[in-house]
């Protein structure tokens, strides 16, 4: 009867263990690993980026000086064209006129100054000759001078219509692109009327605003006027990245800084000037100027290392005892995608949860 019951219970026990085998696992406890770094101080170059547009060295608006019917257009938008190049011509019928008959009244001045001349030069022999009086002779000597002045004054409307003719004819200043042309053959056109922009393209220059930050660096370096050139000579050279962008093959340098700040924006504006052998830049294209600016003894971390709770950064320092402790600090932006400057909160020596940071909890214990 014993053996029986031991025999049962023994069963029993082995159905339990056998169903407590069967079950799920128990979960084990996993421990969360972390990576740290030692914050020092390093130098970095930082790609400080600005808002800028194209404009051609020589953008030049092209109006007529002389008023009349336009005849021809003889170049189209986008053209490219050399100095000298005829680009409009006006209806010269007038002009041609004008100055015919400047040269015709140059012509009787000549024959009015050769007669006064005659009698100057009669007078003055039979003076001579105490024939006719000294009021004679003065009288004959003012009247060729005034034939001189009339000759003067003839050769003078010949040569200003020869200039209103030329103006007909209107012709490149620069060498360039040709803009937009708002008018059509036919149309009459004055001084006021504006036909053209020439944006003269063999060199470019981009136009931008100095941050106020770096407005307080010069300050703060104690830059006075006169060291103007200089600082702008030791700039690094820039790059222009267009809005879809692409980066502009050949680098520019910085070429004036205002020595006025805006009071409005509280900005410099600044121009770079940029090659443009190949004519792939246009007055007006919109883009960001790059250019490197090196910080030295400054405090470099990843990003992983941050913390944004909110308004703030936090970034969690290893204790002596290996706990973690959040604390605040201000960040710059190093453009590379990867890594901030600590401007305030973290000093070179602590040590810092990098890699887990997003995961770490206060006073938690962190693992090496």
């Amino acid at each position: 009867m014993k053996r029986k019951y031991y025999a049962k219970l023994t069963s029993l026990l082995c159905a339990v263990v056998g169903l407590a085998s069967c079950g799920p696992e128990m979960p084990k406890e996993v421990k969360s690993s972390f990576e740290t770094m030692t914050v020092k101080t390093s130098d970095i170059e930082l790609p400080y980026k600005f808002s800028a547009r194209m404009k051609g060295q020589n953008d030049v608006t092209i109006t007529p000086q002389v008023s009349g019917q336009l005849m021809k257009i003889a170049v189209s938008e986008g053209q490219q064209v050399k100095k000298g190049q005829t680009l409009f011509i006006i209806d010269s019928r007038n002009a041609q006129l004008d100055l015919e008959a400047a040269q015709a009244n140059l012509q009787a001045a000549l024959a009015s100054e050769n007669s006064a001349k005659l009698e100057y030069e009669s007078n003055k022999n039979l003076f001579e000759k105490k024939i006719v009086s000294s009021y004679l002779l003065n009288s004959s000597e003012n009247s060729y001078k005034q034939a001189q002045a009339a000759v003067a004054q003839a050769r003078s409307s010949v040569n200003r219509a020869k200039v209103n003719l030329s103006f007909c004819t209107i012709t490149a200043s620069v060498s360039g692109i040709i803009g937009e042309i708002p008018v059509r053959v036919g149309d009459q056109v004055s001084p006021m009327t504006q036909l053209t922009m020439l944006s003269g393209n063999t060199t470019m220059y981009a136009e931008f605003s100095v941050t106020e930050g770096i407005i307080e660096a010069m300050v703060q370096e104690g830059m006075k006027a006169t060291d103007v050139e200089k600082y702008i000579a030791n700039l690094p050279e820039a790059t222009f990245v267009m809005k879809n962008g692409t980066e502009y093959p050949h680098k520019g340098r910085v070429i004036s800084l205002t020595g006025i700040v805006n009071a409005a924006t509280g900005s410099l504006t600044s121009k770079v000037s940029f090659p443009n052998p190949d004519g792939h830049l246009y007055s007006g294209i919109q883009g960001t100027i790059v250019m490197p600016f090196a910080e030295k003894g400054v405090i470099v971390i990843p990003q992983n290392a941050v913390v944004r709770l909110q308004d703030k950064s936090l970034v969690y320092k290893v204790q002596a005892d290996s706990t973690a402790t959040a604390v605040d600090v201000t960040t710059q932006d190093t453009g590379n995608g990867k890594d901030f400057i600590v401007t305030s909160g973290l000093n070179a020596g602590d040590c810092i949860v990098t890699t887990g940071a997003n995961n770490v909890t206060e006073g938690q214990k962190v693992l090496f």
